[in-house]
């Protein structure tokens, strides 16, 4: 995949005040949202202001019916009682009679009124009115009583009618006053005018009565008189005829067709021309006398129309609010439907846009996650990427903006893909030219243990001279380990000579004669069993370093024990030492550090310790898993799982018993050897220190060769290491007889003595010199000790220093 072409150069960057993030989703929800609310609150504004109204009105409507009839009714029985009590002040004949059925008459008026009234839902204003009529209603008894007993006056009883009258003409009025419909306002106010007009005349007929048998008002009394006529006239030619419907406008017609209606206006034009006045007041002319009977003929009638009227207006009322329902029902049917529309669009859109950005969004995770890692890892491990090229976005010119998006992540894949191609080019050419130089170093390593070897065999009578011989060839071996670990973690492999099996215990003598230390380490192979030959060199290299790292990190004089065991997995194999408590996080990073093969970088960083990550090299390619943790005895426990596949099956014969030879039986009590100046002054790390990682190690002889047999130790104590080159001729051994094996067991094999020695060493075996006491100087021995505390002392400020 080969990098795309850039787009062109951009533009200077601005520094740009830092603003909020918002995610895409909430904008584009916000988006619809804010609009979508708008409009439902616009809505929901508007349908409960058209509610209200119907509210309103359904309220007023209820209130009108229950009090409609009632209140005209009482109005009526009113206006006969003032007439019946105007008669009863002057006298007139049949007035007692009148006022006493008028009385009973407005008493069932009033008490229809009240029942009806009660628990009807009314505006503040209507109760406002409607307890002033109340109160007015509630002095009838003692207006009653005065008018019984002559006191007062007639005028101010005809004033207590009127102003009760005029409290219900006005909570009439206050029926439909708030009402927004203008038509409805309109007839309702018709409606109170001809209320108004009816009784406006009503009241020409109590003035009248006042006159009684003698024909005479006072001036007031006929002013009064006067103004009525006025009003009614008024009323009728301004505020009820103009807005009449045309049936009940023909109904009125009819009404002042009718000769009682011509009466009363003869009547009311003879008082007004024709009257007299005299010293009392006025005098009616004669004509009034007629007034009773035309009333009679007409009064009914108009009562009638202003009872169709109030129905007509009650009737509309009720379309009214019928046709407020229906039009908040249209409205938020409507609104519904179109914000129904709206998020239907909103959400389809947001959808499509939220879908393609999820698409990115995964295919992106799925690069990031599982394409890119693999891509990494085949370039680091020297693949090509060619099976998985397809997997990797490619810039196809989209022109949308998800598309770009798209586009420009390609190229930034492209980028770190080429980047990751040339970095893993480098770290192979940097990974062969260390393994070369290891190869190098190891051959010319070799050829010093060779040298060494062969200066052993030369010089092996002196046993002071041989134990430096010794000292020299371990620390050779430590070098030679140490630039194996440059080859395992430079990827190179171990050479493996070995072309048999070997049995675990040799394979435990052989990892512990890498050590420089290997005097403290005690073996425990607690069953039988062999390794293939082609693991043999990765195992024992893999038990060298946690061998090395358990002798340097635990007390100079402390033993450390390697035991082997089978158990159902494979071959279990478990360093124990008794080096300082380490605490439980730095366990887990260590084990991490075992599992988790690291960049260059961090191997840099950690170049003082690298054995845990040669160890972790090591365990991944053998299928091996190797878990550090806390020890019974306060010290490290390092557990080591072998597969069984590892293992050589039971048919395959163990090289000691192959070759007829005993088994190696463990190393003597070592000899106390005087440490080197300098190796004092070098304090143990910190913590159980990791090994180095896999690097191409010094080659070793190529090839199948016979199994290695162990050899035993030599006099110092010192183990013995084989010569790469051609044996010697060896010396048949002595024949030994054979013992009787144990009861229940098989024999074993007798060791031969001077068998592992040339021909020029063998010889009689001079007496053992008496132990004597150890050889090492108390400054040594400080010296160890000293190295000893400062690596535990280090330890604990680590650890202090990790504890929260």
């Amino acid at each position: 995949m080969s990098a795309p072409e850039p787009e062109g150069i951009p533009a200077p960057l601005k520094r740009r005040r830092r603003r909020r993030t918002v995610r895409l989703r909430t904008l584009l929800i916000w988006l619809a949202v804010v609009p979508t609310v708008a409009m439902a609150a616009q809505t929901v504004l508007t349908a409960d202001r058209l509610l209200a109204k119907s509210h309103h009105l359904r309220a007023d409507l209820e209130s009108g019916r229950r009090m409609g009839e009632p209140l005209l009714e009482l109005m009526s029985a009113l206006q006969t009682e003032r007439t019946a009590t105007a008669g009863w002040w002057v006298g007139a004949p049949l007035a007692a009679a009148e006022m006493r059925d008028s009385r009973r008459a407005t008493d069932r008026a009033v008490a229809d009124f009240r029942r009806m009234s009660a628990g009807t839902q009314r505006s503040p204003e209507a109760d406002r009115m409607l307890r002033e009529v109340a109160g007015g209603l509630d002095v009838l008894a003692p207006q009653r009583e005065r008018s019984d007993t002559h006191v007062g006056g007639p005028e101010l009883a005809i004033a207590y009618y009127t102003d009760v009258i005029d409290r219900l003409i006005r909570l009439c009025q206050e029926a439909f006053s708030h009402a927004d419909d203008s038509g409805l306002g309109q007839e309702s106010r018709a409606a109170v005018a001809l209320l108004s007009a009816f009784e406006t005349v009503a009241r020409e007929g109590s003035f009248l009565a006042l006159a009684g048998p003698s024909g005479r008002l006072t001036s007031t009394e006929f002013a009064g008189f006067v103004e009525a006529v006025g009003s009614h006239r008024y009323l009728y030619d301004t505020a009820i005829v103009p807005y009449l419907p045309v049936r009940e406008r023909e109904f009125y017609d009819r009404i002042t067709a009718s000769q009682a209606w011509r009466t009363k206006l003869r009547i009311e034009n003879a008082v007004i021309a024709d009257h007299e006045d005299v010293a009392t007041g006025v005098r009616l002319p004669a004509e009034v006398a007629g007034w009773r009977v035309a009333y009679e003929q007409f009064g009914p009638r108009l009562a009638d129309m202003s009872a169709n009227r109030w129905r007509a207006v009650l009737t509309d009322a009720d379309a009214d609010a019928d046709a407020l329902e229906a039009e908040v029902g249209w409205l938020i049917g409507t609104s519904g439907g179109v914000l129904l529309l709206v998020v239907a669009v909103v959400v389809l859109t947001t959808r499509s846009v939220l879908r393609r950005l999820d698409g990115l969004h995964r295919r992106t995770v799925t690069l990031a996650e599982q394409v890119l890692p693999d891509v990494v890892a085949r370039l680091h491990r020297g693949h090509s990427i060619d099976s998985v090229a397809d997997a990797l976005p490619e810039v196809r010119g989209h022109r949308d903006e998800v598309g770009r998006i798209n586009d420009a992540f390609a190229r930034v894949v492209a980028v770190s893909v080429d980047g990751h191609r040339q970095l893993a080019a480098e770290r192979h050419g940097f990974g062969m030219f260390a393994s070369g130089i290891a190869s190098r170093t190891g051959n010319l390593v070799s050829r010093q243990l060779a040298l060494t070897e062969d200066l052993q065999d030369t010089f092996g009578h002196d046993e002071a001279l041989l134990a430096e011989l010794m000292r020299a060839d371990q620390l050779t071996v430590g070098m030679r380990r140490q630039i194996e670990n440059l080859l395992i973690l430079s990827g190179g492999e171990i050479p493996d000579p070995h072309a048999e099996p070997m049995r675990v215990a040799d394979l435990l003598r052989e990892a512990a004669a890498e050590v420089e230390d290997f005097r403290r380490i005690e073996r425990q192979a607690l069953d039988e069993a062999s390794v293939e030959p082609q693991a043999i060199s990765q195992i024992s290299h893999l038990l060298a370093e946690l061998l090395d790292n358990a002798t340097r990190f635990s007390p100079p004089r402390s033993k450390v024990v390697i035991r082997a065991e089978l158990v159902a997995d494979g071959l279990s194999v478990e360093i124990e030492d008794r080096g300082p408590r380490v605490g439980s996080a730095r366990y887990e990073e260590m084990n991490r550090r075992l599992h988790t093969a690291p960049p260059y970088s961090v191997l840099a960083e950690n170049a003082h310790r690298l054995g845990l990550f040669v160890v972790g090299h090591l365990a991944d390619r053998l299928g091996a898993t190797v878990t550090l943790r806390r020890s019974v005895y306060g010290g490290t426990s390092a557990v080591v799982i072998l597969p069984g596949a590892l293992l050589a099956t039971a048919g395959t014969p163990a090289p000691a018993a192959a070759a007829g030879r005993p088994p190696a039986a463990p190393l003597p009590a070592p000899v106390r050897l005087p440490v080197p100046a300098g190796t004092a002054a070098r304090g143990p790390e910190p913590v159980p220190a990791p090994a180095p990682e896999p690097v191409p190690a010094a080659p070793r002889p190529s090839g199948p060769q016979p199994a290695a047999e162990p050899l035993p130790p030599t006099a110092a104590g010192l183990p013995a290491r084989r010569r790469t080159g051609p044996p010697q001729a060896a010396v048949e051994p002595a024949a030994v007889p054979p013992q009787r094996p144990a009861a229940g067991r098989p024999a074993l094999p007798e060791r031969v003595p001077q068998t592992h020695m040339t021909e020029q060493l063998r010889g009689p075996r001079p007496a053992e010199p008496a132990t004597g006491p150890d050889t090492a100087t108390p400054e040594e021995v400080a010296d160890a000790w000293a190295d000893y505390e400062h690596g535990t002392q280090t330890v604990e400020q680590e650890l202090r220093r990790e504890q929260p």
